[in-house]
């Protein structure tokens, strides 16, 4: 059937209308109607009627004044056109129709801008030659289903009219669902958003409509590479930032990591260097800020089971540090003096310190609050607002570092923290994060300052906004760490660096030597399913496997959910999970006992302890589970394996594995017979005492503290 689509700025002679319409209808016609007038009238057409009618808008009295006011100084058929272009109706018929009609002048120019856009080759104005058109059709053959977008010169040309002063709504129809929904739609306006000539300010706001317009339909990628080809043509440095900020954020907020990535990063260091050369600290700091937060966003580096510092870490950064202003961040300030040595007359003036997370803590608050030859002081800087405030300002820290002088800031940092260090003799910070760079933007005075860095700080920021030359020791929880950390901060490989230690975490594992049952040989453990990086589905594999060979194998998840709120890559591997643990659980093979706060207990039940993470500092529950005396089954950490040092060179050989089918391999080999499963257990658990266990670790406290005093 030909689709015949009839346009009417106003009411036409109904009577000839109405034998005009029997004609296209003789011919197998389907005849569509969309007036400007008032439509009720085409009643008249009386038995008659056409295949379908419209009311297209009448006036602009809903639209913005600056519509309102280019419509009134526009010809008539421009204005016929400004307020019936964003009728969907209407799209939607002149996509699907063989020929346009204009039935008067003042609808001509619709009908030629439809025919352009839609490529509709019949397009005439009066009756007579649209139904010699409608005869070529049939002749033709042409069916009514025309791709529904226009040759690319036309979307140039429409995408300058459009952007050339029309308003949001306009644009917001223009680059609507359906069209940003085809491939070639959606290529079609990123082409058209680079189009030369036009100004900047107009192609930043295109650029966020036609993003728009993909993020309704689906596509989070076309939208960001859209922003991104439009920031291709901006000159202006913070403008071209901020599109390709927002270009990688669509892409994060969605779990995606950003193809552009690079490209926002380098840009917001552009930006930064360009206004720290202008003597510009606040609007510096600011744009730093952003390429830090960009360059170590946690979908990039933690809420995945991959992160490009796994691949090359120095090679990661080395872009950051090529900007002056990353070199004068990076800038040791050092000690006015030496710290003094510890007193030999009185007890040592011990500062144990941390902002919420106290977690590993405990044993060592314990030890030395009843330690002869220490005086301990205990500070939790959330507890404080006024030095919560300043712990987390990453901002006020890189304008104070910026600024290579006072600041507000610093004045604000001494006169908070100058107390606590004028008392003690030692600080001990743990975590090296918001509150080691705060602490770092002064000077220490005689106090010795360590810090103690575990794994997560490594993908984060803060180390690169901490100045370690005034940082006297720093402690690893483990060699992979401290590889990975110094391989990322250039200050940490200079003569200005602090000494540093490998000091396990203190851990009590004497009271996980607890009885376990017979069967407990084929409950297979996990501790901390929370995060992304624990990877329990690989767990899940492995249970797969062992169960092909004994039915009787179950998996026991101990610790939280992760939170889908942390981030959308976070909730993407949730819902994977919970899609494979669903029937498992219903059949009793896998076990959720979620948290809690006696370990020990739970692990009685526990006959084999995996590790599935694709990275750890030094996995405590691996440990803690070893202690228990459950034969311990490491994957070989996929972000370190192969490394100088990695999983295989922190536990023993023998506990770590390459693949599920090795996994599945060591349990079905240890667990075969009861009497081999405790002697595994057995051997693990003498490791796991001799080696983590808090009596022996604390000695190594006792040096880092306290010395040969």
């Amino acid at each position: 059937m030909t689709n015949v689509l009839f346009i009417a700025s106003t009411k036409p002679q109904m009577g000839v209308f109405a034998d005009s319409v029997r004609k296209f209808q003789a011919l197998g016609a389907a005849t569509y109607l969309g007036g400007i007038f008032h439509l009720p009238s085409v009643a008249e057409l009386g038995t008659t009627p056409l295949t379908e009618t419209h009311q297209l808008p009448r006036n602009l009295n809903t639209r913005s004044a600056a519509l309102r006011r280019k419509a009134r100084k526009a010809p008539g058929g421009m204005k016929v056109w400004l307020q019936a272009r964003g009728d969907s109706w209407l799209r939607r018929q002149a996509r699907h129709a063989d020929v346009l009609v204009a039935l008067d002048p003042g609808a001509v120019y619709t009908v030629w801008r439809l025919a352009q856009y839609y490529r509709v080759e019949e397009a005439h104005f009066g009756i007579a030659p649209a139904l010699k058109a409608v005869e070529r059709v049939k002749q033709r053959g042409t069916s009514g289903t025309r791709a529904a977008l226009p040759p690319l010169d036309i979307v140039k040309a429409n995408a300058r009219r459009a952007m050339d002063g029309l308003p949001a709504a306009v644009m917001r129809h223009a680059t609507a669902r359906p069209v940003m929904r085809s491939a070639v739609g959606a290529k079609l306006w990123r082409t058209a958003v680079q189009v030369p000539g036009v100004p900047p300010r107009v192609r930043v706001a295109t650029s966020r409509y036609v993003a728009e317009g993909m993020q309704w339909a689906g596509r989070t990628s076309g939208a960001s590479l859209t922003l991104a080809a439009a920031a291709s043509k901006i000159p202006d440095l913070t403008t071209r930032a901020g599109l390709l900020d927002e270009a990688v954020m669509n892409e994060l907020a969605k779990g995606i990591s950003p193809r552009d990535m690079d490209k926002a990063v380098a840009a917001r260091l552009a930006e930064t260097d360009a206004e720290f050369a202008r003597g510009d600290q606040v609007k510096a700091s600011a744009a730093l800020d952003r390429a830090l937060t960009l360059a170590f966003h946690r979908v990039l580096h933690i809420d995945q089971l991959s992160s490009p510092l796994a691949e090359d870490a120095a090679g990661f950064t080395a872009p950051l540090y090529r900007s002056p202003s990353m070199r004068a961040l990076a800038r040791p300030q050092g000690r006015r003096t030496p710290y003094a040595e510890p007193p030999k007359d009185r007890p040592l003036r011990l500062l144990v310190t941390t902002s919420a997370n106290d977690n590993f803590l405990h044993h060592i608050l314990a030890r030395y609050g009843k330690h002869q030859d220490v005086e301990l002081r205990y500070l939790d800087l959330a507890a404080q607002r006024s030095l919560k405030r300043i712990a987390w300002a990453g901002r006020r820290v890189l304008e104070d570092r910026l600024s290579g002088g006072t600041s507000t800031y610093q004045e604000e940092v001494e006169r908070l923290m100058r107390p606590y260090l004028d008392w003690a003799d030692t600080v001990f910070l743990d975590w090296s994060v918001g509150p080691a760079a705060m602490l770092t933007t002064i000077d220490p005075g005689t106090t010795r300052i360590i810090v103690r860095l575990h794994s997560y700080e490594a993908f984060t920021r803060w180390p690169h906004m901490t100045d370690f030359s005034r940082i006297d020791d720093l402690v690893y929880v483990a060699p992979h760490v401290r590889d990975l950390v110094e391989s990322l901060v250039p200050q940490l490989r200079e003569d200005t660096a602090p000494r540093t230690h490998l000091v396990d975490n203190a851990m009590d594992l004497t009271g996980f030597g607890r009885p376990k049952p017979a069967d407990a040989r084929f409950n297979l453990g996990l501790v901390g399913v929370s995060q992304v990086a624990k990877d329990p589905l690989w767990a899940v594999e492995v249970l797969r496997r062992v169960r092909e060979h004994d039915e009787r194998y179950r998996l026991l998840l101990v610790g939280g959910d992760m939170n889908p709120k942390t981030s959308m890559a976070t909730r993407v591997y949730r819902r994977a999970m919970e899609a494979q643990l669903k029937p498992l659980v219903q059949e009793g093979v896998v076990l959720r006992l979620g948290p809690t706060d006696d370990v020990p207990s739970a692990l009685t039940d526990i006959g084999v302890i995996l590790s599935s993470s694709v990275r750890e500092g030094c996995h405590v529950g691996l440990m803690e589970g070893a202690a228990s005396a459950a034969v311990p089954v490491s994957r070989d950490w996929p972000f370190y394996a192969g490394k100088p040092n990695s999983a295989r060179t922190l536990y023993p050989q023998g506990w770590v594995v390459g693949s599920v089918e090795e996994a599945a391999q060591r349990i079905l080999e240890t667990t075969a017979t009861e009497e081999a499963w405790r002697d595994a257990g057995k051997l693990a658990a003498d490791h796991a005492l001799s080696t983590w266990d808090w009596p022996v670790v604390s000695r190594a406290f006792d040096e880092l503290f306290l010395g040969d005093r």
